[in-house]
């Protein structure tokens, strides 16, 4: 006869929910990072794009935010949308050499944006900011980096600007004719180089798909998650349920 040990029951069902939960948090924490929404933008047009800003310290908050605009390629109109408890700031620049936008010549561009705190407001632990902007024209190239700048009340800066693959400070980027680069783009690179073009329009339709039915990673990670810390929940429910008297 097999007995029920309700005690090891119990401390593998909250083991399996605790598995799941710190299998989740690793691949959220590792892209808690400055990022812009959306990434990609028409050229000749006017984007409205938000700049999302984690706070990533569980001591110091953020108080400050600058978003560096290019100055070859210039948005001669730059627009940000007022957040409450946030000021924000537009820096205008000579540009190092005049530019051709259009058929106008522009020797000076707002080159950066500066958001700071107001007292009280600052971003604490857990927090996301959102700060919408509007740039245009947006020139026809094939991406943009936008360095952003991001201040502690300790003083210390993250400066979010490295560019190359796998950076741990990734700088926002804006794609115009260029496509976003992802681990689909990467290994449709290594089989271009091999002559495989069909691989790489397969999983160009294959990337796009998973995009509309929204089953991004993050997306189908706190799905599972949930599945098993709900399995974990019912199975303790089981295990405590008192007998039907007879």
């Amino acid at each position: 006869m097999t007995i029920f040990n309700k005690a090891a029951f119990t401390k593998s069902a909250l083991a399996l929910a605790a598995g799941a939960t710190l299998a989740i948090a690793a691949p959220l924490a590792a892209i808690a990072h400055v990022s812009i929404d959306p990434g990609q933008a028409e050229a000749g047009s006017y984007a409205l794009i938000t700049v999302k800003v984690p706070n990533e310290s569980e001591t110091e908050k953020t108080n400050r935010v600058e978003l560096k605009l290019p100055t070859d390629t210039p948005f001669t109109s730059v627009r940000f949308v007022p957040v409450p408890g946030w000021d924000a700031e537009l820096v205008r620049s000579e540009l190092p050499e005049p530019v051709m936008v259009g058929e106008a010549e522009v020797t000076e561009a707002v080159t950066s944006i500066i958001w700071t705190a107001q007292a009280g407001s600052e971003l604490g632990d857990g927090a996301l900011l959102l700060l919408p902007v509007s740039l245009g024209p947006v020139p026809d190239v094939g991406s943009i980096v936008l360095v952003a700048d991001q201040t502690y009340t300790d003083g210390s800066v993250v400066s979010w600007s490295e560019t190359e693959e796998g950076a741990e400070k990734p700088a926002p980027v804006l794609y115009i004719n260029d496509a976003p680069v992802d681990h689909h783009d990467a290994a449709a690179t290594d089989e271009d180089a091999n002559g495989a073009d069909d691989s790489h329009d397969e999983m160009a339709t294959s990337d796009n798909a998973d995009t509309a039915n929204g089953s991004d990673p993050v997306a189908r990670g706190l799905g599972i998650a949930g599945l098993i810390a709900g399995l974990a929940a019912a199975v303790m429910a089981f295990a405590f349920r008192r007998p039907t008297s007879k």
